[in-house]
């Protein structure tokens, strides 16, 4: 069964780091883009983060400089290394292919920052 499952999430200060982590099964990574989104309460879901099939990297505007996006092609997981969490940073994280697939959305992991 495809399936994309989340975790790393949880409640962090603001200044603070967090590992985000993304299992997916082969056939949904395999030379396929993948990205992390995020959906904050009451606003539309957005890509934050993409890594193609190559390596190459994307960033929103607002995460520049703050996060790192990864894959791992053996074991097919891609990774969301976050770090100055800023309270507007605070969300439900999903990962999916990019462009997105509706039917691999998952659970998602949520990340709250605040003091």
């Amino acid at each position: 069964q495809k399936q994309l499952v989340e975790s790393g999430g949880g409640l962090v200060q603001p200044g603070g780091s967090l590992r985000l982590s993304c299992a997916a099964s082969k056939s949904i990574t395999s030379l396929n883009g993948m990205g992390w989104y995020r959906q904050a309460p009451g606003k539309q879901r957005e890509l934050v983060a993409s890594v193609m099939w190559n390596g190459f990297t994307n960033y929103g505007d607002s995460v520049k400089g703050r996060f790192s996006i990864s894959r791992d092609d053996v074991t097919s997981a891609v990774y969301l290394e976050m770090s100055s969490l800023k309270s507007e940073d605070t969300a439900v994280y999903y990962c999916n292919r990019v462009p997105p697939y509706e039917g691999y959305w998952g659970q998602g992991t949520q990340v709250t920052v605040s003091s």
